[in-house]
């Protein structure tokens, strides 16, 4: 358990309020980095990230602190990707397909049926070809990805069972807006409708959409399962977040803070990516109990059909980058 696991877990025991305000110690920082995210106050990603102001200031002497903004405080995800460029926010958790806007190729994690299974996601993770590609992000917008943190298998929750492709056609689902969510849908058969995040229970509580994906520790968080009577667990993407730093607030560090930013920010990825796994394995028997009903998928008929378009139209990446990807092993 790394330093910033054990800040986290003692601060969700002790059932801190871990909103937006300035942690006191972040007060005596010289520089105080400013971290968004559109997340709850009471996820991991927000509570990994609030943990790791103390471990970024020790590491730093004081000169670096962080305060995190969640839930979309500082702007819809749109807006704080922009905002690492107008140097408005430092620090940012964002998806991989919202990155991909400024640099196609980055999107290919994000896709769905991309990965076998966790643990090729994690070889992905780790492997070169990741690091070309967020090297090429740089490249393309000044910005420094440091990070990717797991976000869970991305199911779909709807007022009726989602287990075959049949079931999907004609459902209007909300998903992210960003073009690469639409090729699980569309190649289902289903009308895919962006709205931004904080607006998706209203939406379905109203029934402006069907329904929705997400992971179940998300679907948990922001209590979709009050609006929806089942989740399928159709596990269309394995998903995961970028941690990316500013170029304006990159280039303005030297190189030892450098070292020590990306230190504590793979360690708040580990933090947030160990507690979505065990979440994950909690959460069906949770949402049972709740009186949802939660549907097992034969995901063989849905790989069939995006695996067909895996390189069409919506490809933001080449065929040697997709052919190095499936190659992880």
């Amino acid at each position: 358990m790394n330093r910033i696991t054990k800040a986290a877990a003692l601060a969700t025991t002790a059932g801190l309020a871990l909103g937006a305000a300035l942690p006191a110690s972040a007060q005596q920082a010289e520089r105080v980095l400013k971290w968004a995210h559109v997340y709850e106050a009471n996820e991991p990603y927000h509570t990994c990230a609030v943990a790791a102001n103390d471990a970024l200031m020790a590491a730093t002497d004081n000169r670096l602190g962080v305060e995190v903004f969640p839930a979309s405080s500082l702007g819809k995800e749109t807006d704080i990707n922009e905002g690492l460029s107008l140097g408005t926010v430092d620090i940012i958790y964002t998806g991989q397909l919202f990155a991909g806007r400024a640099y196609g190729p980055i999107a290919i994690g994000g896709a769905p049926f991309m990965f076998r299974d966790y643990a090729h996601w994690d070889a992905y993770r780790n492997s070169d070809l990741f690091g070309e590609l967020s090297l090429g992000y740089n490249e393309a917008t000044g910005n420094h990805i440091t990070s990717m943190t797991y976000y869970g298998e991305r199911h779909v929750t709807a007022n009726k069972p989602i287990v075959t492709p049949a079931d999907m056609e004609g459902l209007k689902i909300r998903v992210p807006n960003a073009t690469l969510y639409m090729m699980f849908p569309e190649a289902t058969g289903a009308n895919p409708t962006p709205i931004a995040f904080a607006e998706v229970y209203l939406a379905l509580q109203q029934g402006t959409v069907d329904a929705q994906e997400n992971p179940l520790p998300t679907i948990q968080a922001k209590k979709f399962y009050e609006v929806q009577s089942d989740i399928s667990l159709t596990g269309h993407i394995t998903d995961a977040l970028l941690t990316i730093v500013g170029g304006p607030a990159w280039d303005s560090l030297g190189e030892e803070d450098h070292a020590a930013l990306e230190q504590v920010l793979d360690e708040a990825a580990v933090c947030a990516t160990d507690q979505i796994i065990k979440a994950e394995e909690d959460l069906k028997a949770w949402f049972a109990d709740e009186g949802v009903t939660v549907n097992e998928v034969d995901r063989g008929p849905f790989i069939e059909a995006v695996q067909a378009v895996h390189n069409g139209d919506m490809a933001s990446w080449d065929q040697e980058t997709y052919d190095r990807l499936q190659a992880i092993e």
